[in-house]
C-alpha cells in the first residue's frame, strides 16, 4: 500500500471515531455535538482539497516551498482543532492526527516545532474554553497539552532522525554506486588501453620486424642476382615489386603502431603532449604535421577575466581527438601536410584537425557506422561539447573541430559599487 494510501486510511478511521464520540458522549448537547462534527468535516474535507496533494509535494519534493494552499491546510487543521476541542474536550484527541500532519509538511525542523507549539497552544486554549474558562480550568488545559507537545516533539524529533539518516545513507549508496560506475569505466578504459598498447608492441616485434627482414632480402637478393651473368631484368622487376610492397606494408604496420601507442596526458602539460603527439605522427607517417596552441595558458588570459587551469578530463578528451582526428589524417585523406591547433576562450576549448587531402568526397560522418568518429563523438558529448567535420573552405581537405565549454570565473572587485 502507498504512503497516500496510508494516509487515507488512517484519516478515514480517525475522524469517524472521533465523531462518533461526538455524537456519543457531548455533554454539550446539540449545540456542542454539532460545533464538533462541524469541525471535524472541515478537517476532511480540507485533506482532500488540499491535504493529500500537500502531503505528496512535502514528501516527494521536500527542497521545495510550501504553496499557498499547503499553508492552507495547515491553518485549517490547526484551527479546527482549537474549534473542535472548544466545543468537546474529548475532540483534543484529534491532535494525534494534526501533529503527525504538521511533521510531515514542515520542511525544516524548526518549522515543524513551531507548528507543533501553535497547534499545542490553540487545542490548549479549546481546553480552557470548554473547561470553563477558570484557572483551574487553564492549569488543566496547560498540563495535558504540555505531555501531548512534550510526547509530539519527542517523537516527532525521533522520527525526523531516522528519516534524515536514511537519507543520508541513500545518498552515501548512491555516491557509492556512481563511484563504481566511474571506476568500472576507467578500470574498462585503463583494460582498453593495456590492450592496445600490447598490440602495438606485438605488431612492431613481430610484423614490423618481418617486414623490415623482407625488404633486407629483396635487397640482398638483387646485390646477388647483380652478380649473374645473363639477362636478370624481369626478376629484377619482381624484386622490385616485391620491396616497394614490402616498404608499403611496412609503412602501414608502422603508423599502426604510432596510432595505438598510447600517449599519456599526465607525462606533461597539453601543450607538451600534443606537440610531441605531432612528432612522432610525422616522423612515422612523413605527413608534414604543424602545432598551432593558443590561450593555454592561464597567465595570458585578458585582465578581466581569469581563466581555470583546463581540466584534467578535458585534456584527456582533447587528447583522445587529436590522436583519432590524425590517425584518420593517415588512413583516409592521402594528405602531405596536416594541422593542428588548440585554441581557448574564456567560454570554450576547441581542438582543430585539418588537412590538404582529398576532403569527404560522397562521404558523410553521420553515416559512420566504425568506431572513430562514433566514439569521439560520444566522448565528447559527455563533457557536453559538440563535434563537426566537413570539407575544408577552399574544397581541399577536410577540417575535423571539438568545441568543449569551459567554467568561467570572474575577478573579484572588492565590494558591491
Amino acid at each position: 500500500m502507498s504512503t497516500r494510501r496510508w494516509w487515507d486510511v488512517a484519516v478515514a478511521g480517525a475522524l469517524t471515531v472521533l465523531a462518533v464520540m461526538a455524537i456519543e458522549g457531548s455533554g454539550g448537547g446539540a449545540p456542542a455535538r454539532i460545533g464538533a462534527l462541524l469541525s471535524l468535516a472541515a478537517v476532511g474535507v480540507a485533506y482532500l482539497g488540499w491535504g493529500r496533494m500537500a502531503i505528496a509535494r512535502a514528501t516527494d519534493r521536500p527542497e521545495v516551498a510550501p504553496s499557498v494552499a499547503d499553508t492552507g491546510f495547515r491553518v485549517v487543521v490547526i484551527v479546527a482543532c482549537g474549534v473542535a476541542t472548544a466545543f468537546d474536550p474529548s475532540m483534543a484527541t484529534l491532535q494525534t492526527l494534526v501533529f503527525p500532519f504538521l511533521w510531515v509538511l514542515a520542511r525544516t525542523y524548526r518549522g515543524a516545532v513551531l507548528l507543533n507549539i501553535t497547534l499545542a497552544t490553540v487545542t490548549g486554549l479549546g481546553l480552557w474554553i470548554s473547561g470553563g474558562r477558570t484557572a483551574d480550568a487553564a492549569v488543566q488545559a496547560a498540563a495535558i497539552e504540555g505531555i501531548s507537545l512534550a510526547f509530539a516533539l519527542a517523537m516527532g524529533t525521533w522520527i525526523s532522525r531516522i528519516v534524515e539518516a536514511g537519507a543520508y545513507q541513500r545518498r552515501l549508496v548512491e555516491e557509492l554506486t556512481l563511484a563504481q560506475d566511474e571506476l568500472a569505466a576507467a578500470q574498462r578504459d585503463a583494460g582498453s588501453a593495456a590492450e592496445r598498447e600490447r598490440l602495438a608492441r606485438e605488431i612492431h616485434d613481430t610484423i614490423a620486424q618481418s617486414l623490415t627482414s623482407l625488404v633486407m632480402l629483396t635487397q640482398r637478393t638483387r646485390s646477388e642476382l647483380a652478380a649473374l651473368p645473363g639477362d636478370t631484368s624481369t626478376v629484377a622487376d619482381s624484386l622490385d615489386l616485391i620491396e616497394s610492397t614490402g616498404r608499403d606494408a611496412l609503412t602501414e604496420a608502422r603508423a599502426l603502431v604510432a596510432s595505438m601507442s598510447p600517449v599519456r596526458a599526465a607525462d606533461g602539460d597539453l601543450a607538451h603532449t600534443v606537440t610531441r603527439l605531432a612528432e612522432r605522427f610525422e616522423r612515422e607517417t612523413g605527413i608534414q604535421v604543424t602545432v598551432e596552441l593558443t590561450g593555454l595558458d592561464p597567465a595570458s588570459a585578458d585582465p578581466g577575466t581569469e581563466l581555470l587551469p583546463l581540466d584534467r578530463a578535458l585534456e584527456v578528451v582533447l587528447l583522445r581527438c587529436g590522436q583519432e582526428g590524425l590517425a584518420n589524417v593517415r588512413k583516409h585523406s592521402g594528405a602531405g601536410a596536416a594541422r593542428i591547433a588548440i585554441a581557448r576562450t574564456p567560454h570554450e576549448v576547441a581542438l582543430t584537425v585539418t588537412d590538404n587531402g582529398r576532403g569527404l568526397g560522397a562521404y558523410r560522418p553521420e553515416s559512420e557506422h566504425g568506431f572513430g568518429l562514433t566514439g569521439m563523438r560520444d566522448r565528447v558529448g559527455l563533457v557536453g561539447g559538440r563535434l563537426e567535420v566537413t570539407d575544408a573552405e577552399n574544397g581541399s581537405g577536410t577540417v575535423l573541430r571539438v568545441t568543449l565549454p569551459l567554467l568561467v570565473t570572474a575577478p573579484s572587485t572588492g565590494g558591491r559599487g
